[in-house]
């Protein structure tokens, strides 16, 4: 219950501060234009709170009770009578082009927020991994370009990849482009190699929600060693001698590099004698190991009761710890870039999705939304800063398609009329408006069903 709250609180807070960074984009260049703003308003419905500015046009500030929304009201002549003195104020009667710049204001401000909430984040550092690949899937796209398990992702593309995030970005450009993910990876010796995963004609398949990794056949390190956290009394390993926090380095001349490989060994060597070379106090140890046999659905399989810690130990998250941290000078261009890049894999994703070639599942509802924002929320500030800037970008991008009701819309009714030379038939406006709400519904229905999809699914 304290996750849904989380997550209904985080949702609202967001979408509020989204959109009251939108609708402000509108009120404050309308305002520098020229045009008579009535009310400005966070929120939709009965207000809750109101007050009037001291301005001399007496604006309106509205708390309306749904808080999923907002607008600013201007004056237009299309919406009521309007005295001579402010007809030149009115919305209608304003220029083409200053009515299109206060259009565009809103989804401006919304890439304004974004660059300002990224300078803020890497002011203060973005903590993260670094892009070290744990398991690679035999007989995968991974496993057959020649990825390894401790190989350390260097440049995605060409571009350098410091963290897990980073490399998540680099793959799906490169996955978006000509679909050969181009790599340059450093082996644990430091030696460096370059790898190319060819997934031409799978984009879809790997857009999926949650599938990028398994398509790839990769799972995010670093591997987890193969250090003993317990023993069941009375099995194979308390009576070979292992005690908790022993760490597995070697058995029979194999190396152990994570506790999946040890399992692995273990499982296929019922009944055996090994011999196990260990890392116990700093000491190196050799122990002999009578393997046990346990039943698992009919297979015989090896078993010694012995389990793994909970958490990676705390030397190796220090040491794949990776932090972007820049000056407050320097953080303003690291924004900007990052905001450019987050715009441009959005509105390629979406072309992308236009022709087929990107799974519709990527399209997110308000149930997922908010499931993020909590959870987001819940690390801390910085995460939350993300989330608000990527779904900040999203809903730029969103009100600059030529969909009536959007800014978008109604930018390309703006242009019309000057190509036009007259304002648009209330016929035209009218079926704008209704196509609009069409697709709208359409939308929301569908963003819908792929939350419903997603908790059920």
């Amino acid at each position: 219950m304290v996750d849904v709250a989380l997550s209904v609180i985080a949702f609202i807070v967001a979408i509020a501060v989204l959109v009251a960074v939108h609708e402000y984009g509108h009120f404050w260049v309308a305002r520098k234009l020229g045009f008579k703003v009535l009310r400005f308003s966070i929120g939709f419905g009965k207000p809750l709170a109101r007050w009037v500015g001291r301005d001399p046009d007496r604006v309106e500030y509205w708390i309306s009770a749904i808080p999923l929304g907002g607008y600013v009201k201007m004056l237009d002549e299309r919406e009521g009578p309007v005295s001579e003195a402010d007809l030149p104020r009115a919305f209608n009667h304003r220029p083409v082009a200053h009515r299109v710049a206060v259009l565009l204001a809103g989804p401006g401000f919304n890439f304004l927020f974004a660059i300002i909430a990224y300078w803020a984040m890497f002011v203060s550092g973005v903590p993260g991994i670094k892009p070290i690949i744990g398991e690679v899937t035999e007989g995968s796209v991974a496993a057959s370009a020649g990825l390894r398990a401790e190989d350390q992702i260097m440049s995605i593309g060409g571009r350098s990849t410091s963290t897990w995030e980073n490399a998540v970005l680099g793959i799906l450009d490169e996955l978006l482009g000509d679909g050969r993910i181009d790599l340059m990876v450093s082996e644990p010796n430091g030696n460096e190699r370059f790898v190319e995963l060819d997934v031409r004609g799978r984009e879809s398949e790997l857009t999926e929600p949650d599938a990028l990794f398994s398509g790839l056949g990769i799972r995010p390190g670093p591997l987890m060693p193969a250090i003993i956290a317990g023993l069941q009394p009375g099995l194979a390993g308390e009576a070979a001698g292992f005690v908790r926090g022993d760490r597995v380095l070697e058995a029979d001349g194999e190396v152990i590099r994570s506790w999946s490989q040890w399992v692995e060994f273990i499982r296929e060597r019922p009944g055996e004698q090994v011999s196990v070379h260990i890392l116990r106090d700093g000491r190196e140890l050799e122990l002999a190991l009578s393997i046990g046999e346990a039943d698992d659905d009919g297979a015989r399989i090896g078993r010694i009761g012995a389990w793994r810690p909970d958490q990676l130990p705390e030397q190796l998250v220090q040491d794949i710890r990776a932090e972007q941290r820049y000056g407050v000078f320097e953080s303003l261009p690291q924004g900007i870039r990052k905001t450019w890049e987050m715009t441009a894999l959005t509105v390629r994703m979406l072309a992308r999705m236009v022709v087929g070639d990107v799974s519709l599942r990527n399209v997110s509802g308000p149930i997922s939304i908010a499931a993020y924002a909590g959870a987001s929320a819940e690390q801390g500030l910085t995460a939350f800063l993300g989330f608000l800037s990527i779904v900040s970008i999203s809903l730029g991008i969103m009100n600059l398609l030529p969909i009536p009701l959007l800014d978008g819309g109604q930018i390309v009714y703006q242009l019309a009329e000057l190509l036009k030379g007259s304002p648009l038939s209330e016929r035209a406006m009218a079926f704008g408006q209704q196509l609009g709400i069409f697709f709208l519904i359409v939308l929301m229905s569908f963003v819908f069903y792929n939350d419903i999809t997603r908790i059920f699914g």
